[in-house]
């Protein structure tokens, strides 16, 4: 079990972004949270199983919502944080 960082960068502020991103990982079983940054990116961090799950979590991500467009996604191995669930952070 690994904890990643995702910076995912377009346009996922103000277009039900992290809405989108949260439900479908909350129904997809993730552990995790997705917030908005100042620079209008978002962060998600997620604990991922396995390369397979690591697909999937990336593939909501890339997807987001109907009025989103994802143009980068940053992806790096952060420390074991204890995660509960999956929320919107603010």
């Amino acid at each position: 079990m690994a904890v990643y960082r995702f910076i995912v960068s377009g346009k996922v502020q103000g277009v039900w972004y992290r809405k989108f991103v949260s439900e479908n990982a909350r129904k997809a079983g993730f552990k995790g949270y997705v917030k908005n940054l100042p620079d209008l990116t978002v962060e998600a961090v997620a604990e991922i199983e396995n390369e397979e799950r690591l697909k999937e979590f990336i593939d909501i991500l890339k997807k987001g919502s109907p009025y989103s467009e994802v143009k980068d996604i940053k992806i790096e191995k952060i420390e074991d944080i204890k995660l509960n669930d999956f929320e919107i952070r603010y």
